[in-house]
């Protein structure tokens, strides 16, 4: 029995709950087709492509990088439940694991909250892992994309790169 994973045993999912920002939600695009990531599910307020704002900071990310829109969360957390998928959302909480420490399976949805309330409690308890990226200064805050491009470049450590379309 082979090591080696194929191309169906990794799979990424990105997961935005009310970002306001279009700009950020552009960023999260690029990032996310830098990780070939599999898909990003937009949820509540977030905009949608093709939008001048979010091709701005995409740089075109939006023509590779799947995506759909659900005006509620539950639905698609549901659905990635249902598939096997690890939900992990990346909060700070009472609950939260250090970064550093977290094991990720191969199928995870990474979700990632409004910039100034963070996750919902409904959403909280529906995640099997809260996930927090330690921080040494005063604020103990980022920005959402940061944070994205952190908890994808951890993803790459610990699993190896993603190699081909998936």
């Amino acid at each position: 029995m082979s090591n080696i994973l194929n191309k169906n045993d990794i799979s990424i999912i990105i997961v935005l709950d009310n970002i306001r920002s279009l700009n950020n939600i552009g960023s999260i695009f690029r990032t996310s087709d830098a990780f070939n990531v599999d898909k990003i599910i937009l949820c509540g307020i977030c905009g949608k492509p093709p939008h001048r704002e979010i091709n701005k900071t995409a740089l075109g990310a939006t023509d590779f990088v799947k995506w759909c829109y659900y005006s509620d969360i539950k639905t698609p957390i549901t659905k990635l439940i249902s598939k096997g998928y690890e939900i992990i959302s990346v909060e700070q909480t009472n609950k939260s694991i250090d970064l550093k420490k977290y094991k990720p399976k191969n199928k995870v949805a990474y979700i990632f909250g409004n910039e100034v309330k963070g996750i919902s409690d409904k959403t909280l308890d529906l995640s099997n892992f809260h996930i927090e990226i330690p921080q040494y200064g005063n604020k103990k805050s980022m920005n959402v994309t940061v944070c994205t491009g952190i908890v994808l470049w951890d993803f790459t450590i610990k699993k190896g790169p993603k190699k081909g379309p998936f």
